[in-house]
């Protein structure tokens, strides 16, 4: 594993000075969080360079319509959510500097979150044991995952577990929400009618670059994690499906070799898998047609939380 990974340290520092905040205190005291009662070795919870809030969440998103973005190329990534009739469209660019959305679909609170380091975008409701819930970015990493904190009990939670890891809500789950992964040309087919994550934020950043690089076409990694797979290249998209109990990763690379839809078997289910290779996404949709949440991240994230799943393989 070290030979794919960079002394994270140096990392921590030029991060932290492109967010522009203080790094060296934060480093000693997990940015202030009580690790005490953690789910995970406090070990393996690693410190990602800017302070807690260091990068902040977006609370009061300014939307535009579709043909008001012409800040978006036809082939920018986006993060698609869409609920009971109404579509939005989160930009990468912007995800990569602020990870948490805190939204309203119809009153209904959302959360959207985006790990650049892992590629992984994850949305959920923000109504806990019946309280609406915000987000922050806790400056805190898991398997090289974002750590969310909520901002009413101060406990941290797992991205890719969808589960509070300390704190008062220590073991709670949240309630993952059909996202979609894919490009916005794509995206705006499919709802004309999309509203769209503005680029007037609030905040000063140059959202035409990424301040993470060519990251997501290197091999190395900036934070060690607890396995590594080394079957496909680190950084190969896949999506990753946790159902009934069974997980099971469907490389891009694997699922680009078949003609879609394919039809899997899952639980003694049969779901249907449908990709589109010029958009680079895909979908899983149960026996009802129903589609299943799911998770498009990189590979290496998905194996180093979930190390026994089942891999998809276009010919066994």
């Amino acid at each position: 594993m070290a030979a794919r990974l960079i002394i994270y340290p140096v990392f921590i520092i030029l991060i932290s000075l492109f967010f522009k905040e203080q790094w060296v205190f934060a480093f000693f005291d997990n940015n202030g969080f009580d690790l005490s009662n953690s789910l995970i070795d406090k070990n393996e919870i690693h410190y990602g360079g800017p302070a807690k809030d260091g990068i902040p969440a977006i609370d009061h998103p300014l939307f535009v319509t579709a043909q008001q973005a012409d800040y978006l190329s036809a082939d920018e990534q986006i993060l698609g959510l869409s609920i009971d009739g109404e579509a939005k469209a989160y930009p990468l660019r912007i995800l990569n500097y602020h990870e948490i959305v805190n939204d309203f679909f119809d009153k209904k609170p959302v959360v959207i979150s985006y790990c650049p380091l892992c590629g992984s975008g994850m949305a959920y409701s923000a109504v806990i044991r019946g309280i609406h819930t915000t987000f922050g970015v806790s400056g805190l990493l898991y398997n090289s995952d974002v750590l969310l904190y909520d901002r009413e009990t101060n406990s941290l939670w797992s991205q890719l577990m969808s589960q509070a890891i300390s704190g008062p809500l220590q073991g709670e789950k949240l309630q993952m929400l059909v996202l979609t992964h894919t490009r916005w040309q794509d995206w705006r087919k499919r709802y004309p009618d999309t509203l769209v994550l503005s680029d007037k934020t609030g905040f000063s950043r140059d959202y035409t670059r990424s301040p993470y690089g060519n990251y997501n076409k290197q091999k190395s990694l900036y934070f060690p994690v607890k396995s590594l797979n080394n079957d496909y290249h680190p950084k190969e998209y896949v999506i990753g499906l946790n159902y009934k109990g069974v997980k099971k990763a469907y490389p891009f690379v694997e699922l680009s070799k078949i003609d879609s839809p394919y039809k899997d078997k899952i639980a003694n289910e049969t779901v249907l898998i449908v990709f589109d290779a010029q958009h680079r996404t895909g979908r899983i949709l149960d026996a009802q047609g129903e589609e299943i949440p799911t998770v498009t991240s990189f590979w290496f994230a998905w194996m180093a939380f979930y190390p026994h799943s089942e891999i998809f393989k276009a010919h066994p």
